[in-house]
């Protein structure tokens, strides 16, 4: 699942949430698997449940990802947790054990999300509950990220073409998500993702988070190497994004587009983000598409576990109440 690249002898998995399943009967299955850095970490999920945590190190090598269990038909996912900063994981090969016989890949899902985000969707730091609001591998977690969750409810695929601190106009580093949204290798310009290949049903954008922050650093290298000096108004602000949005409709003609915005602080009272998303929806009279803003959460950092499922339950209602599918 997600935009994994094949290779004659490995899965290729960097983006956030892609994951391998397979379906077996027997009791347990181990993983060749290599890391680029040993900094990724992966959910191992057995019969839809969370079973465990596997972070792999940079040496090829056979994992356990199951063992033990009952003999019968079980389905196992590899999920990846942690976002393409953290580098690559290969993963070459499962490998079953005596009792056990690979059968198939899972039914296909037919409903299909894509969420375009930043770390808010990667689910940066939430696992940290000291308040340190920590965003290094152990501590992100996008299996209870508000848009894996939100998968989940609906049974749905996704894709969830993400990355910490990204933005439309501006990002705390070069790339901006204009950029990056259409790669297959994130870590690469020249690596281009095949769209034809996953349709989304809905398209989820949830981006301006951190735009809101750097328009008003002049001081950054960012600032300064995308608007020199002086701060972008309004007019390119929403231009910037009507062109993005256009983007991606050009790429999902059919699909629903939520353009969303929450639950930090570029959405809390008074902040103008929310608007210019409103004004540059409303200039492409597009039927199919929507806005949605969660209200600021009213606590620092990035958001928390019950935070993400906040993020979670205001998505589903929406869908719920405006799309059919």
């Amino acid at each position: 699942m997600g935009r994994v690249a094949m290779t004659d002898s490995a899965a290729q998995l960097s983006w956030t949430a892609t994951s391998a399943s397979i379906q077996f009967n027997g009791t347990g299955i181990k993983a060749l698997l290599k890391d680029e850095r040993g900094d990724n970490y992966y959910t191992i999920v057995v019969d839809g449940k969370p079973a465990g945590v596997l972070h792999p190190d940079s040496l090829k090598a056979a994992y356990t990802l199951v063992s033990g269990m009952q003999p019968g038909t079980h389905t196992l996912e590899l999920f990846k947790r942690t976002e393409w900063a953290m580098g690559k994981t290969w993963l070459y090969a499962l490998l079953p054990d005596e009792q056990t016989t690979l059968l198939s890949a899972p039914p296909a899902k037919k409903r299909k999300i894509e969420f375009f985000g930043n770390s808010i969707t990667c689910g940066y730091a939430v696992e940290d509950t000291t308040g340190k609001d920590r965003g290094t591998a152990p501590y992100e977690n996008a299996y209870i990220s508000y848009a894996a969750i939100t998968a989940r409810h609906f049974g749905a695929e996704f894709n969830c073409t993400a990355k910490s601190g990204i933005g439309i106009t501006i990002s705390w580093f070069p790339l901006i998500m204009p950029e990056m949204y259409d790669r297959l290798d994130p870590a690469d310009s020249t690596s281009k993702w095949d769209f034809s290949r996953f349709r989304p049903d809905v398209v989820v954008i949830n981006l301006f988070q951190n735009d809101s922050w750097l328009v008003n650093m002049p001081d950054h290298e960012q600032f300064k190497a995308k608007f020199g000096t002086t701060a972008p108004g309004a007019d390119f602000i929403v231009a910037s994004y009507q062109k993005f949005v256009q983007q991606v409709r050009s790429k999902y003609p059919r699909a629903y587009i939520i353009c969303m915005l929450g639950n930090m602080d570029a959405t809390k009272e008074g902040a103008p983000w929310p608007g210019y998303i409103q004004k540059a929806v409303s200039l492409l009279k597009d039927k199919k598409m929507f806005t949605l803003f969660i209200p600021y959460k009213g606590t620092s950092g990035h958001p928390s576990a019950k935070e993400q499922e906040m993020l979670a339950d205001g998505l589903i209602r929406f869908i719920d109440g405006h799309i059919r599918w």
